[in-house]
């Protein structure tokens, strides 16, 4: 299970949360709101080495290498 983070786009709250699938939709702690994925910070694949040019987005990529 992916713990990921998450940004609040009503009341702006940043928070990571552990989900049991990527397209789980997650609700804001703050406000009950709908929140997004954040995709900042380091990226890492599967093998633990930093992926050469992710965008973070797993649904657009072609896997990391």
């Amino acid at each position: 299970m992916p713990l990921l983070q998450y940004v609040c786009p009503s009341c702006g709250k940043q928070f990571d949360e552990l989900v049991k699938k990527f397209d789980e939709k997650v609700v804001c702690p703050a406000c009950g709101a709908e929140a997004r994925r954040s995709y900042s910070g380091e990226m890492f694949t599967s093998t633990g080495k930093p992926p050469h040019h992710c965008s973070g987005n797993c649904k657009t990529c072609s896997g990391c290498r």
